[in-house]
């Protein structure tokens, strides 16, 4: 390859020549521009033919240029020394301007010193490592991608399939390096974690690449972010279908440095890379961009007729941008600076000591910055010292090709088709964001990320006998040796397994714990997960704050807190004035006040209506109204206002009758049931004895509540009920202060008597413990969730505790019946307000009536004439006389009469007329309204 390499450089000294001598017969001015390439490899042998391309096709449009790059082109041959050393010669021997390709990251971060130094400028379309920064190299300029503009494309694809562990795959190279760190970074904003990273030197041999892919497929993580050279990456990914690991249920992603090469890979490495997603810069298609790629074909062979066709890749686009960018920043710059300083040296100084400065490199270096235009390769912008982030293609490869199954942008995140606008995060997107992939294995089941370890031992899950065997029994099979564990926290565990997104394989290994099941002993049992003889404990473990110090709890599978067990009593005296309980005194008082208001207001009503019924004695007075109050009375209510008053009042008697009648009926059919305690602080105060299961940190609780000591009483579960059945006062218990799940367990067997109180105190429940960072423990609090939130949870208590709902106990037990006066609040407030306003408006038309009379007979005695005063006193005196006998004589018949009342009520309104005689002998007149007829008085 040296000799072909030397052969080719050979041929186109030529051509060289020839154009060096078209550019003098011109007139045009040398810019000597130094290239350092790898030509044995696959982009260095692209970058050649696409370099001779961009010279020809530049200067051919742009033939009026007064100066002309010339090409000084270096074989690097992979050896950073050699490119560094090729770089000085650069610099002495042809006072280069410019230095374009370094191709590896390793080569560019010497050679970019050098730039530094001799203020020229080294432009890199292949050196992607973070670590060339422009802070601590300003004359290096990327016209390529940063690798870590592709991280958030690969998270999104990690956030898209649901993977939360990654494992990295990459060579210990400066390239390889550089990216990872941020890598892990960015997966771990998602939540997904990197639980190994696979570092693979780059002298690695088969059986060393071999040797640590076993060493992956002993691990759950089925999927692999892998960041090499195409070279490395072929070997890696041969030996991975080897082994097995291209088949389904993994997943492998890979960067852009292999798949912007994916074109020109072997189609035997192609077939190898089958099924994996890979991360490409996006080239938007074109007219031009398609007749390049023929003319470079052609090219390309021309320049290597030995070797095996390429296709053209991005890289190559790269290079072909680069040498426009530089040249139009040499046309802008001009040689009239083109003197290069030699620093004032020592007899002994090295040749890096010697190197002469550029005079046109600092306006070189800003000229490129400031270019900006659209290339082959899309928008060529290094303005930042970079090209800018663009679109980045999802592909995916399929037998001995690829196929376009998305794109991601920091606008719009992923997506199918590129212009697809719509509000995202750079992290965001969903499977249907994309199209189907075909994975390893020819799957279409999307991999889960995890599975059984090829070699891993199975899960070790610690197990002890409870004080309650219906949470927690554990048996040996002393013939297989297995271990056996039923229970409601054990079918808990298992179903939670079985929602893993992967297969968990597990075995029960028995821990022994003293006969007491005291919380001491729950805490060594806790603890040997710390000391990781057990990768996980599971039962009735409750979550407490000491023992998280060195463990990690899952989400809590049970109902959380700490109550009381009571016992009930009927809270209903059925005695003889039982009949009184339905209505709170509250109520009573406000029926007789509302029944008393009603009856006054309804008696008044009639009596300014004139109701001859509503007159007599106190006492006849007294009896109408409560007749009034309690009947509707048509015979004896005659205003329209008295019958709007009691219609609502005959509305609310009627409500209050019914619930009267049911709430009574209730009383005397249903038994009312009220615990003896109803809250701790009673408890207290009364000095009574409380219960505690013996061994449990619950005697702790107590102690802080300020329960005297000698009123705390331990018992074993067996003994609970007849410790409360006892009660404080005959050497047992008032209550009984447990947790939750035991206290619903208790109460299932002992349903009658006895109810829960509280939770009188905050506890987080039953929960299984991990070692710390154990990336188990999500996955099985979410798998926990999942159970406990469907009816698998509520078939699993019923098959260790029972059924709640057959227990009228469980829960807060119902209050009494008796009715209060905030329950009929709206009726009495709608009584009153229609009382009280027909009340108002009668003696407002009462009042309006009398004012009124009073006006006009006042107005009729001031026009009377003078001088027959007396005739007309006589006359209507006699006129007086006449009416009082009529009206004697109608009264009489109407007290004959059936119908006399009504009768009677209208002979009432006949006028009567009052004469009084003066002194002197005058006479005055006065009528007005009388009940009891014709009055005259002498005075």
């Amino acid at each position: 390859m040296e000799i072909a390499s030397r052969v080719i450089l050979l041929l186109l000294l030529p051509l060289f020549n020839f154009v060096v001598a078209q550019n003098a017969s011109r007139g045009a001015q040398e810019f000597h521009v130094g290239g350092i390439l790898d030509l044995e490899t696959m982009v260095g042998k692209i970058a050649r033919t696409s370099i001779s391309l961009a010279m020809e096709d530049f200067y051919a449009v742009h033939q009026n240029y007064s100066t002309k790059l010339v090409l000084h082109i270096r074989d690097s041959m992979r050896d950073d020394v050699r490119a560094a050393s090729q770089a000085i010669n650069l610099l002495e021997d042809y006072n280069v301007e410019a230095i374009v390709g370094p191709q590896k990251s390793s080569q560019a971060v010497f050679i970019s010193k050098l730039g530094n130094k001799s203020h020229v400028p080294v432009i890199s379309f292949t050196a992607t490592s973070p670590s060339l920064s422009s802070k601590s190299h300003p004359y290096f300029v990327r016209a390529t991608l940063n690798d870590s503009a592709q991280l958030n494309c690969i998270a999104s694809i990690v956030k898209t399939y649901g993977w939360r562990k990654v494992v990295t795959i990459y060579e210990d190279t400066e390239y390889g390096r550089g990216i990872i760190p941020y890598l892990v970074d960015v997966l771990e904003d998602i939540d997904a974690h990197v639980p190994y990273q696979s570092v693979i030197p780059p002298s690695a041999t088969s059986e060393q690449i071999t040797l640590e892919l076993y060493k992956l497929m002993t691990m759950q993580t089925t999927v692999f972010v892998v960041h090499m050279s195409f070279t490395m990456a072929s070997r890696v990914f041969i030996k991975a279908k080897e082994v097995g690991m291209m088949n389904k249920g993994y997943a492998w992603i890979m960067t852009d440095g292999v798949t912007n090469l994916i074109d020109s890979l072997n189609p035997s490495v192609l077939k190898s890379l089958s099924g994996i997603l890979g991360v490409k810069f996006y080239v938007p298609k074109s007219t031009k961009l398609d007749d390049f790629t023929t003319r470079w074909n052609k090219r390309f062979q021309a320049d290597n007729p030995t070797d095996l066709p390429l296709k053209l890749s991005t890289f190559g686009l790269w290079s072909y941008d680069t040498i426009r960018l530089v040249a139009e920043a040499a046309e802008k710059v001009g040689l009239t600076n083109a003197t290069f300083t030699k620093p004032g040296v020592t007899r002994n100084s090295t040749s890096l000591e010697t190197l002469k400065t550029s005079g046109n490199g600092p306006k070189l270096l800003q000229e490129i910055l400031q270019n900006q235009f659209e290339g082959l390769s899309g928008n060529f912008d290094v303005s930042d010292r970079q090209l800018q982030i663009s679109t980045f293609q999802i592909i995916n490869v399929v037998g001995k090709g690829w196929r376009e199954i998305g794109f991601w942008t920091a606008q719009n995140g992923i997506s199918r088709q590129l212009n697809k606008s719509r509000p995202a995060t750079a992290l965001s997107g969903s499977a249907r964001d994309l199209y189907p992939v075909i994975w390893p294995g020819e799957s279409k089941e999307v991999p889960r990320g995890s599975q059984i370890p090829v070699r891993g031992k199975k899960l070790q899950v610690g197990v002890c006998t409870s004080g309650y065997p219906e949470f927690m029994k554990v048996e040996k099979d002393y013939i297989t040796g297995a271990t056996k564990a039923s229970g409601f926290s054990v079918d808990v565990f298992e179903e939670a397994v079985k929602k893993l997104p992967y297969a968990l394989p597990y075995e029960y290994v028995i821990f022994s714990t003293t006969d007491d099941r005291s919380s001491e002993d729950y805490n060594d049992f806790v603890y040997q997960v710390y000391l990781k003889i057990y990768d996980i404990v599971i039962g009735d473990i409750t979550i407490r704050y000491n023992r998280t110090f060195y463990v990690d709890f899952t989400l809590p599978y049970t109902e959380s807190g700490i109550a009381m067990i009571v016992p009930v009593r009927d809270s209903i005296n059925r005695n003889t004035w039982i009949f009184l309980k339905p209505l709170a005194p509250g109520m009573w008082f406000g029926s007789v006040v509302f029944f008393i208001y009603t009856g006054v207001v309804v008696l008044i009503l009639e009596f300014l209506g004139n109701n001859k019924n509503v007159r007599g004695p106190i006492p006849s007075q007294l009896g109408i109204m409560i007749f009034f109050s309690i009947f509707e009375g048509k015979e004896l209510v005659q205003r329209f206002l008295s019958r709007i008053v009691l219609i609502v009042w005959l509305v609310f008697l009627m409500v209050l009758t019914s619930s009267y009648t049911a709430s009574l009926t209730s009383m005397l059919t249903v038994q009312q049931l009220q615990p003896t305690v109803t809250d701790v602080h009673e408890l207290l105060q009364s000095g009574e004895c409380v219960g505690y299961q013996r061994g449990s940190y619950v005697k702790g609780l107590l102690e802080e509540l300020g329960f005297d000591r000698l009123k705390i009483k331990p018992y074993d579960p067996d003994d609970f009920h007849e410790a409360l059945s006892r009660g404080s006062n005959n050497g047992g218990i008032a209550a009984l202060v447990h947790e939750v799940p035991y206290i619903k367990l208790f109460l299932s067997n002992h349903c009658k008597g006895y109810t829960m109180v509280g939770p009188i105190y905050k506890a987080a429940g039953f929960g299984y413990a991990l070692s710390k960072g154990n990336p188990l423990l999500r996955d099985i609090s979410n798998a926990i969730l999942n159970v406990t939130g469907g009816d698998t949870m509520i078939q699993i208590e019923k098959k260790w505790i029972g059924d709640q709902n057959n227990c009228q106990n469980v829960g807060p037990l119902t209050g009494s019946s008796t009715l209060t006066f905030a329950n009929f609040r709206g009726l009495f407030i709608l009584t009153g307000v229609a009382s009280t306003s027909s009340l108002l408006i009668a003696l407002i038309i009462y009042f309006y009536k009398k004012k009124h009379k009073t006006t006009k007979i006042m107005l009729d005695n001031t026009n009377l004439p003078e001088e027959n005063g007396i005739n007309e006193e006589n006359s209507e005196l006699q006129e007086g006389n006449q009416d009082s006998t009529g009206v004697e004589q109608n009264t009489q018949r109407a007290g004959q009469e059936e119908n006399g009342l009504e009768q009677q009520t209208s002979l009432e309104m006949a006028a009567e007329t009052s004469i009084v005689m003066s002194r002197n002998g005058s006479t005055v007149i006065s009528r007005g309204k009388r009940t009891t007829g014709l009055q005259v008085e002498l005075m």
